[in-house]
């Protein structure tokens, strides 16, 4: 049982203890964690979980798009591909759609990617 506790303990260590551009990171992997579940769960006809687990993508989504600082013109582009991201996951909650989600899942996977790169070239 002390397993469990220290692995929550190091998760909570290695969320206070991120940068601001690693906390982006980890939410874009949660996003695509949270996307695959959902994916297997509508292909296992678990209309709850898939439910669940569009719900947790919707609120990362709207997280990263609250905290976008407008100031830069980069923003705006963000904030579009938040509002179609967020836009799709309503249809596909409601549809309980695959295609939708391997759709928004692929969208995910490219901004990861890219904020990568940026974390890797030192400008995030």
């Amino acid at each position: 049982m002390a397993l469990p506790n220290a692995y929550g303990q190091y998760n909570s260590s290695k969320i206070l203890t991120a940068s601001p551009a690693e906390l982006t990171l980890m939410l874009y992997e949660g996003a695509i964690k949270f996307c695959n579940i959902a994916i297997a769960a509508i292909d296992n006809k678990d209309v709850e979980k898939a439910h669940i687990h569009i719900q947790k993508i919707e609120r990362i989504i709207d997280y990263l798009r609250q905290t976008l600082d407008m100031k830069y013109p980069v923003a705006e582009h963000f904030e579009r591909i938040y509002t179609y991201l967020s836009q799709r996951l309503i249809e596909a909650n409601v549809k309980k759609d695959r295609e939708i989600l391997e759709e928004v899942n692929g969208h995910l996977r490219m901004l990861r990617d890219t904020w990568k790169e940026v974390m890797r070239t030192g400008r995030g």
